[in-house]
């Protein structure tokens, strides 16, 4: 089989037509608001206008009165063996975490927290139904800035006694030889707001339970996980739970959660023996679907005067909202593993702080962690070629790994297998003519237009990390990390792969089968 695919090596690499594009381009794609089930009822949600308030009264009686309305439901009526998962956290440290349920239970924390859910024949009238949900709320005193939350004046969940999350670090132990051996420290306070994700398909959801089983179609990049959480919550075994994802219009981070709406969802279904539908509108997903970055960065960089950097070090300030959803705790720890990015650094020091705010929980966005360390490193390489008079891709190449180096073990501890990152700005500025781009941007100026010329490398962590970091002896992360697959071999000489790869836009028909292509010939 080797050999074959060797000699018939002619897919992978190749510019192909994606074999998936056909259907969604011509929008026979089926995604998860396509699906229909007979008997379908329909839920929305009524969300919490107030940042922190304790819920004084619920009154559901007029939107349970109403045409077409099945159930209301609140905190009290939600019947889950537990709430929502948090999964990882930091190694060997104890992370504070409050409960967090599908549906608030006495007090919201945030502004869209769901407070009730309305279940009915029309998905227009659910909507217009929760208006008829009245809540009465005790507004508290709101805290929505990170480096005042850590003052512990203004708790966001008083129980626990502290807005601090945990403290965790990686990296070198002796950062002050740093700044001795260097001519110039620079430090700078760096803030990298809050995104969304917004994919194209905003989140959705339809659950079935019919004979003691509990099927959930829904728009995920996390099947297998959803599948063991819901079955904790459901109280089922997970033989009795079946997750599917259908096509996915777009993940980047904000599918990888396990959310509330699904487990609401799916005990009203086992509840009122009919399936269930939600689709997210999009200022829901604005509100309630995680965001990502919200943390102040105070960086310090030494670099002695012909550049050669001598440490750097972050200290991180991460806003993880007020509860936490799968990741949340863990995503800015990413950033420590690439904290040398792509430079031959001997100390590097992380430092993270998590801190509760009345904000919704933070959480893997467009590579989680990793570009906020890039953020920061990036920033501190221009500041000190600014501050050396240093010409800024020169600083770069003065300090980048040496392609002899490899494989190259950082300040981290983690190795890199290859690189030539020189390689790669040499082609990068064979392909640009900076000039024109120069007197562009001079031209430009004159009219009142200004336009710069960035650089910027970028270490990224591809498959999670290393095997060496998260497999057995690693960092500890309490996951498997491995992938399986079927390839079935059938008398007419087609084959069939059958994986467990959830693609959500990235082309996987059309990969899989230019491997199997290229390897069955």
């Amino acid at each position: 089989m080797t050999a074959m695919g060797t000699a018939n090596g002619q897919h992978i690499g190749q510019s192909l037509k994606r074999k998936e594009d056909p259907r969604f381009i011509t929008g026979q794609g089926t995604f998860t608001e396509d699906i229909t089930l007979p008997g379908t009822l329909y839920c929305a949600f009524v969300r919490s206008p107030e940042a922190c308030a304790t819920i004084t009264s619920i009154d559901t009686e007029a939107a349970a009165a109403l045409p077409g309305v099945r159930a209301v439901y609140t905190g009290a009526d939600l019947e889950l063996a537990a709430g929502l998962p948090m999964a990882w956290v930091p190694p060997g440290v104890e992370v504070k975490t409050p409960e967090h349920w599908p549906l608030a239970r006495g007090e919201v924390k945030h502004v869209g927290q769901a407070v009730a859910a309305v279940i009915g024949d029309d998905k227009y009238a659910v909507i217009d139904a929760t208006e008829h949900v009245v809540v009465e709320y005790e507004p508290s005193q709101v805290m929505v800035d990170p480096e005042e939350a850590l003052k512990d004046e203004t708790l966001v969940h008083p129980d626990i006694g502290t807005n601090k999350t945990h403290e965790w670090g990686l990296g070198s132990e002796d950062m002050d030889v740093a700044w001795q051996e260097a001519d110039i420290v620079l430090e700078r306070r760096i803030v990298n707001h809050r995104t969304s994700g917004a994919p194209i398909e905003p989140r959705a959801c339809v659950a079935e339970y019919k004979g003691g089983n509990l099927t959930l179609w829904t728009t995920t990049q996390i099947p297998h996980l959803t599948r063991s959480f819901l079955a904790g919550e459901m109280g089922l075994s997970e033989d009795h739970v079946r997750v599917i994802a259908p096509d996915v219009g777009g993940g980047f981070g904000a599918k990888l959660n396990h959310w509330g709406e699904e487990s609401v969802c799916c005990f009203a279904a086992r509840k009122l023996g009919r399936p269930v539908k939600w689709t997210e509108t999009r200022t829901e997903h604005m509100m309630t679907s995680h965001h990502g970055r919200d943390q102040i960065d105070h960086v310090k960089i030494g670099v002695k005067r012909d550049g050669t950097i001598t440490g750097i070090q972050c200290d991180i300030i991460a806003d993880l909202g007020a509860y936490y959803l799968l990741l949340t705790p863990f995503i800015p720890s990413f950033g420590a593993f690439v904290a040398s990015g792509c430079y031959k650094i001997p100390r590097v020091r992380t430092n993270i702080v998590g801190v509760f705010t009345n904000k919704f929980p933070t959480d893997a966005i467009r590579g989680a962690g990793r570009p906020e360390a890039t953020h920061w490193i990036e920033l501190m390489i221009e500041q000190a070629a600014a501050e050396l008079g240093m010409d800024r891709t020169e600083l770069r190449r003065k300090n980048f790994i040496p392609p002899e180096d490899f494989p190259a073990e950082v300040a981290v501890g983690v190795v890199y297998d290859s690189g030539n990152y020189a390689g790669t700005l040499d082609k990068l500025e064979s392909k640009l003519d900076l000039g024109a781009l120069e007197r562009e941007k001079a031209e430009l100026r004159e009219k009142g237009i200004y336009r710069g010329i960035g650089y910027s490398t970028y270490m990224e962590i591809c498959g999670l990390a290393p095997s060496r970091v998260v497999g057995p002896g690693g960092v500890g992360i309490q996951a498997g990390f491995w992938e399986s697959a079927v390839v079935r071999v059938h008398p007419s000489g087609s084959v069939t792969v059958y994986t467990g790869t959830s693609p959500h836009g990235q082309g996987l028909d059309t990969t899989m089968a230019q491997i199997v292509a290229d390897r069955l010939g």
